[in-house]
């Protein structure tokens, strides 16, 4: 519960396990594909001594979020979506991948099952890795380091964009935003944004096919997200010719392409300070971007709160005490959710910290939802996009750190 939360490596790593449990608890982490490879890099990486690379994955994975959040798609998968006609939202959702539809006495809901993610995630925390996790997480960080960057250049410079004479980081983006959404020259564009996609030769014909029965409006018009990415690449490119950004800091690749993700939480958690100078020039109104360590001393506050409550309430697991963060309201934690969750008082807040998370007969639904068969195409008689109910599964411990995710005496089988 709490705000959606994009965040960063350079957050999380620098978190210690009980402060993790605290940040999993108390917001909705977005959980993006960099993430995942930036974590598994650091196999490739150097380490300090005394650990092994694996183990310094293994500590990353035991502070991953396993309990609120969601690994969000892939925002190339996303903006080539887009460029087909299909809408991605803008307004904070995590996108998620998959989900099955099924039936269960006579109501339609989605299971999402437990997601590959999270599945590694586990195996990390004991050093086990995959060799096609390897591979994988290799080829797609190459992916965002080898960009043809001479046509690109040449792609901006065929729309009037010399980045030699930007002054600032605002400039850049204003440069960059007014060369996505112009409404000239509207080919040269399009094909700007499939070169920075490295779409597949196969989705071309039928993404100029979409984009011309729609009249060929502006990007930003016609495919809001993928105009999104768009102008934070431009951004980019702008600002390395201007040396706004160092060229010879390789990480600035990979840090810049966290901002995909911005239209898609409603706070951009970072310790790293490329996200703390650019990040405010992509943001929404409506959102916000958290200094990571700044968070981290709030997340540390609220460990010692907890802390200090009886045993015999913390073994009732956190989810039956740590309703809402507590502290006045000029605490971090409460501004946000004051900012992001305006009721919350309303809905959250409740008088008795003791109150049991067990509820069998809802727990029987929830099963029998999550092994009804997938339907077929023409077995789905309901919508969609407004179904009985919704299913995630997850896998988690019922402790982690010293804290009770779960109740202490919860006892659980080995099929559920």
């Amino acid at each position: 519960m709490g705000p959606i939360a994009l965040f960063d490596k350079s957050f999380l790593q620098s978190l210690g396990l009980d402060e993790a449990v605290w940040f999993d608890h108390f917001f909705i982490p977005n959980i993006c594909p960099l993430f995942y490879v930036e974590t598994l890099a650091d196999l490739e990486k150097s380490v300090r001594e005394g650990r092994t690379p694996e183990r310094e994955v293994g500590i990353v994975a035991e502070k991953t979020p396993v309990m609120c959040g969601a690994p969000c798609a892939n925002h190339v998968t996303m903006c080539i979506s887009n460029l087909l006609g299909h809408p991605i939202p803008m307004t904070g959702q995590i996108p998620v991948a998959g989900g099955r539809l099924v039936k269960s006495d006579g109501k339609g809901g989605v299971v999402f099952d437990e997601p590959p993610e999270a599945q590694a995630f586990s195996r990390w925390q004991n050093g086990k890795f995959l060799e096609v996790e390897r591979r994988f997480a290799r080829v797609w960080r190459e992916g965002l380091t080898t960009l043809d960057l001479e046509a690109i250049a040449e792609g901006c410079r065929a729309l009037g964009i010399d980045g030699k004479s930007c002054k600032s980081l605002e400039e850049a983006k204003a440069l960059a935003h007014a060369l996505v959404s112009a409404r000239d020259k509207p080919f040269d564009r399009m094909k700007l944004a499939i070169t920075f996609l490295n779409a597949p030769r196969e989705v071309h014909r039928p993404i100029l096919e979409r984009w011309s029965s729609a009249g060929y409006p502006p990007l930003t018009d016609y495919a809001p997200y993928a105009a999104h990415v768009l102008t934070v690449e431009v951004f980019f490119q702008i600002a390395l010719a201007a040396h706004l950004i160092s060229s010879e800091r390789p990480s600035n690749r990979i840090d810049v392409a966290y901002l995909f993700y911005l239209p898609l939480c409603m706070v951009f958690i970072s310790s790293d300070g490329l996200h703390q100078r650019c990040a405010s020039l992509f943001l929404r109104e409506d959102q916000d971007f958290v200094w990571g360590p700044a968070l981290k001393s709030e997340l540390r506050r609220l460990d010692r709160h907890f802390a200090a409550l009886p045993e015999a309430t913390k073994e009732k697991g956190i989810m039956a005490f740590a309703h809402y963060p507590p502290g006045e309201d000029t605490s971090l934690m409460v501004r946000l959710w004051d900012r992001h969750l305006p009721r919350w008082r309303d809905v959250l807040q409740k008088d008795d910290i003791t109150e049991s998370v067990k509820n069998e007969k809802l727990a029987a639904e929830i099963k029998k939802m999550t092994k009804g068969r997938p339907l077929t195409a023409d077995q789905v008689d309901f919508d969609p996009h407004d179904t009985d109910s919704l299913v995630i599964q997850r896998l988690m411990g019922k402790r982690r750190g010293n804290w009770w995710q779960l109740p202490k005496d919860l006892e659980v089988k080995d099929d559920e």
